[in-house]
């Protein structure tokens, strides 16, 4: 089938792109940038196109049947995605599988969450056959972590203490590749998360085992965090990232017994534990 990735080169797409070549297709992945195309694995067809641009999409489209929507994180997030299920309607795409966020309607302050909810009810609307796959925060985003756990003994990331239900991006990638090319999903909502629940001193805790060292929670003052991050970081995502932390430390983001039912639906396998993450990682920071 013809199956195109947008966000193909992030860090889910990555492995979603991995999974479809797994199981024999050969997708096409769109980019901004030319010169990610030389590093696309065998096997994907790379083209050109940006979604902030809707004129460069049709090309990307063309002979299209099912689309995997990855957006990326920016200003203009929910008019770019509206723009790309515009472009596959005019295509004739049959099938759309959209990343989402788990439980995005609880947190519609935060920015990129809002967004999320928006291209949902846009594709909902669309007449387009979907799947919206809706995972909690990524064990991976601690691999930007490494300084302050390697050097200086901290866990960095302002989870709060309620907890989260946090997700491996590989189990993220398997349960798209399945709803983008199995029968049985159409109009489902799928909640992607892992087997258990941890708050920011748990997950320090298991960084402290599994580096053999001790690791501290940074805390939850999102002011300190912020002046942390500005060196590298927009000030427009700072503030909406500051909203979502603002919601784990109240709310936390925790699954249900159906979100874990229903997951089995789209992943056929137990998902990843953090430890397991955490200590393969530590392994490999290590070697």
């Amino acid at each position: 089938m013809n199956l195109l990735v947008i966000g193909g080169t992030g860090t889910v797409g990555s492995q979603v792109v991995q999974r479809l070549l797994t199981r024999g297709q050969r997708p096409r992945v769109l980019t901004r940038s030319r010169d990610k195309l030389k590093g696309l694995p065998t096997n994907v067809y790379g083209v050109v196109g940006d979604s902030a641009h809707p004129e460069t999409l049709p090309a990307a489209m063309q002979g299209i049947e099912r689309l995997v929507l990855i957006t990326a994180l920016s200003e203009s997030e929910a008019q770019e995605g509206r723009a790309v299920l515009a472009a596959a309607r005019t295509a004739g795409v049959k099938r759309v599988v959209f990343l989402s966020v788990h439980d995005v309607e609880k947190c519609p302050e935060a920015p990129h969450f809002r967004s999320k909810i928006e291209i949902q009810q846009a594709l909902e609307a669309s007449g387009l056959e979907w799947t919206t796959v809706m995972p909690n925060n990524f064990f991976q985003n601690d691999l930007g972590l490494r300084q302050a756990l390697l050097e200086y003994g901290v866990y960095a990331q302002p989870l709060g203490s309620v907890g989260l239900s946090r997700v491996d991006v590989r189990d993220i990638a398997d349960a798209i590749a399945v709803a983008a090319m199995d029968d049985g999903h159409a109009g489902q909502r799928y909640a992607l998360v892992g087997p258990e629940v941890l708050d920011g001193p748990q997950t320090a805790a298991i960084w402290s085992r599994v580096l053999g060292r001790e690791v501290r929670y940074g805390g939850d003052d999102l002011e300190a965090w912020a002046a942390q991050v500005r060196a590298f970081m927009p000030a427009w995502l700072i503030e909406d990232l500051k909203l979502m932390y603002a919601f784990f430390q109240r709310e936390g983001l925790r699954a249900s017994a159906e979100d874990l039912a229903r997951q089995a639906l789209v992943l056929a396998h137990p998902p990843r534990r953090f430890e397991d993450f955490a200590r393969e990682t530590a392994a490999a920071w290590k070697s």
